[in-house]
């Protein structure tokens, strides 16, 4: 047999040594999309995310559900006068809250935790918190029973029970933020907290105003 020699035969050595080259990197490309690497962002936060048993997992939930009822309440006051100051701390109270516990889900979602956890509530603070049965799952938090009288309530009494029942949700939250600042692992949650504590404690301020200013005590 002939053998070929010339320029057609170095071209194609050089075309299948490209292809060649070509196979490599798409190959390599592949095994990059397959397998990140461990320094990539992803990696990172997934070796970086709080455990099942962290402050930042209980604080995040115990916080979604606090939150969850101080929306409730402000929602009805909101509707239950037409007081314009109390109008305006209920639309200010419910759309900072129901931001922060959307962010929150999202912490937990991204952390690949469960939004519930059988433990009781605050066991991350070391407190040890049984519900009483009457709708209250934590401190500060509204009963069945007076969040069915806030329901019921209309103008001044309206006002004058949701400023307290907020007042006392406020200050449990002030106490429960406070600690998770102190004790959770990660900058987003002990910021989140700290953001709390100096928000809550300025509307508990405003709170107790109003009340003077309706001849009413927290």
């Amino acid at each position: 047999m002939t053998s070929v020699t010339g320029p057609f035969s170095s071209t194609r050595r050089m075309v299948f040594a490209g292809a060649a080259v070509l196979l490599l990197a798409v190959g390599l490309v592949a095994l990059m999309v397959v397998r990140p690497s461990a320094a990539s962002p992803s990696a990172k936060a997934a070796r970086s995310a709080p455990a099942e048993g962290s402050a930042d997992a209980g604080f995040a939930r115990d916080m979604v559900i606090h939150h969850q009822q101080a929306v409730e309440m402000s929602f009805i006051v909101r509707d239950g006068t037409d007081d314009e100051d109390v109008r305006r701390l209920a639309y200010d109270i419910i759309n900072t809250q129901a931001n922060q516990r959307g962010m929150m889900l999202g912490w937990l979602e991204q952390w690949h935790l469960p939004k519930s956890s059988a433990k009781p509530p605050m066991a991350w603070m070391g407190h040890t918190v049984e519900p009483a049965g009457d709708g209250s799952l934590m401190p500060g938090m509204a009963t069945d029973a007076e969040l069915k009288a806030l329901e019921s309530a209309e103008g001044r009494a309206a006002e004058v029970l949701y400023l307290r029942l907020m007042t006392v949700h406020h200050r449990a939250g002030v106490d429960m933020a406070r600690a998770g600042a102190e004790a959770a692992g990660t900058d987003v949650v002990r910021n989140l907290a700290k953001g709390m504590v100096s928000g809550q404690r300025s509307e508990i301020g405003l709170m107790t105003d109003m009340l003077e200013a309706r001849g009413a005590k927290p």
